[in-house]
């Protein structure tokens, strides 16, 4: 079985929407244009392939974005840097393999370098205690709860320190930033009249 996780392109959009619109009831409904956001703003988009087919996702953003999900916005009313892990959806078929932890790595080594902080949430409504356990034991506490909307699911809203970030903030951000090599690298994107998006990209293979 061959395995990567790569910075998602523009021809995977068909693919990762119908698989996240497949995902059931814990993950929100995508429509073709939220999903062009995400792929034109979000700062980690990037997909499980494996022996060539799309096995999953996971989208996260970091502070200081327009994006007006409620999570988000909460974690940006309380937190002056993070990233925030909107969603992460693998296939039915590749589920149960391990693959959410390989994400999770993978966001984790791309957070540590930049942030202090990796936030998400998770579904109380339904409540999925194998959810709920994954995280508890990857290292994220609660911080807050709170309704989604008037008539949302009630989440938990969760965060996980990242002590490596000190260092390497001492160590390089605060010197001329990180040193340029793929793995450090950000995803390839363009968003119209933003001079401060990098065109960079790199392919992992855990």
């Amino acid at each position: 079985m061959a395995l990567a996780i790569r910075d998602v392109r523009e021809h995977d959009l068909d693919a990762v929407l119908a698989l996240n619109n497949a995902a059931g009831r814990s993950i929100l409904a995508l429509d073709a244009s939220r999903l062009r956001y995400f792929f034109e703003h979000a700062d980690y988009f990037r997909v499980a392939e494996i022996d060539g087919h799309l096995a999953g996702f996971l989208i996260a953003l970091r502070e200081g974005g327009d994006y007006e999900s409620p999570n988000y916005r909460w974690f940006a009313q309380h937190y002056p840097e993070f990233v925030y892990i909107d969603r992460i959806v693998i296939a039915n078929a590749y589920r149960r393999h391990g693959l959410g932890r390989i994400f999770y790595c993978d966001v984790h080594s791309y957070a540590e370098v930049r942030v202090p902080l990796l936030t998400c949430e998770v579904f109380l409504e339904p409540r999925n205690d194998v959810v709920v356990l994954f995280h508890g034991t990857y290292g994220f506490q609660e911080v807050d709860q709170q309704q989604m909307g008037t008539d949302g699911p009630q989440v938990s809203l969760l965060a996980k320190d990242l002590p490596s970030y000190a260092y390497v903030r001492d160590t390089w951000l605060e010197h001329g930033g990180l040193p340029d090599v793929p793995w450090l690298a950000e995803r390839e994107r363009a968003v119209a009249n933003d001079p401060n998006q990098r065109r960079l990209a790199g392919e992992r293979h855990p």
